[in-house]
């Protein structure tokens, strides 16, 4: 199996709390076609990025995310992990699935990809609706996930926010959604580079996404607008988690951003007092997506957590 090169910067850098990536980010020089491969999971082809060996980590993206949004973890943690990413069917480069889009439906994805990948368990990280998902792994295939990670995650405030007519809002412009973020996909490298669009792209997501490297925001944009979004929005909203948080049985370390716009800070604190072996931590200054704004710290949590 192929490993990744060393990264470039240090996992402990003494600037472990500054904004963004500091110096050069180790995925910039990672051929990434060397660990991309296609694994047909349910019926349908899905987009998996695996580098590096030892014990394995699982990263699953959020809504209207892909596996990009963890390169700053990736070649990282592949110097002593087996590190795999994937795009959620409906989501980056994998197709729609041949099923209606669940949280169930995901959980059982990534069981089928442990299989195809002869993993008996793993760490599962996850952000937003990716750590929902990971969540209702932990729940239903407890075998799996060794340990878990939830960086703002969806599954709480989300079950009071349905609306029909919200939902039905969102399939009449769903076209019209499509057309405009892959027209801005297909142009994300010079978006990315103007910093009032960068901005305006990302705000939702990161506390100061101007600060984030051009490159880096590229490929968050690049990875957006996917036909699973409005599917996914429904699934999010249509299926209760909390009672079943409890059951939960592996350690679990909860990430959040004491900005976050799209998940209220206060589900930290409640996912920590349901599930039973749980520690929360809040980075300042931060919003939805922790490990692309607060890498070097995000990166420090995570290797402690999974060495512990």
């Amino acid at each position: 199996m192929a490993t990744a090169p060393p990264a470039t910067a240090p996992l402990h850098p003494e600037a472990s709390d500054g904004y963004g990536p500091s110096g050069r980010s180790a995925w910039l020089d990672v051929d990434w076609r060397q660990h991309q491969r296609w694994m047909r999971l349910h019926e349908r082809p899905v987009n998996v990025i695996e580098l590096g060996a030892g014990p394995p980590v699982v990263f699953v993206h959020g809504l209207s995310g892909s596996w990009q949004n963890w390169l700053e973890q990736l070649p990282v943690f592949a110097d002593r992990h087996r590190v795999i990413a994937l795009d959620l069917p409906g989501f980056g480069h994998s197709e729609m699935p041949a099923e209606r889009i669940s949280i169930a439906g995901y959980a059982r994805v990534l069981d089928a990809l442990c299989d195809a990948l002869d993993i008996d368990s793993a760490a599962l990280v996850g952000n937003s609706m990716g750590g929902f998902i990971s969540a209702e792994l932990a729940i239903a295939y407890p075998q799996r996930v060794e340990r878990l990670v939830l960086v703002s995650a969806a599954g709480l405030t989300v079950e009071n926010q349905r609306s029909d007519r919200g939902l039905a809002a969102l399939r009449r412009a769903e076209k019209v959604l499509a057309f405009y973020t892959a027209w801005i996909a297909s142009r994300s490298d010079a978006v990315a580079r103007r910093r009032r669009l960068r901005r305006a792209l990302l705000a939702f997501v990161a506390a100061h996404p101007e600060r984030l490297p051009a490159p880096l925001a590229a490929e968050q944009i690049r990875g957006s607008g996917k036909p699973g979004f409005v599917d996914a929005v429904d699934a999010l909203t249509s299926y209760p988690i909390r009672e079943r948080l409890s059951k939960i049985a592996c350690p679990t370390l909860i990430v959040w951003g004491d900005r976050d716009r799209l998940v209220p800070v206060r589900d930290a604190d409640e996912f920590e007092r349901l599930i039973p072996d749980s520690r929360k931590v809040i980075l300042q200054d931060t919003g939805h997506v922790a490990m692309l704004e607060r890498p070097a710290r995000f990166n420090e949590l995570l290797d402690e957590f999974l060495g512990a």
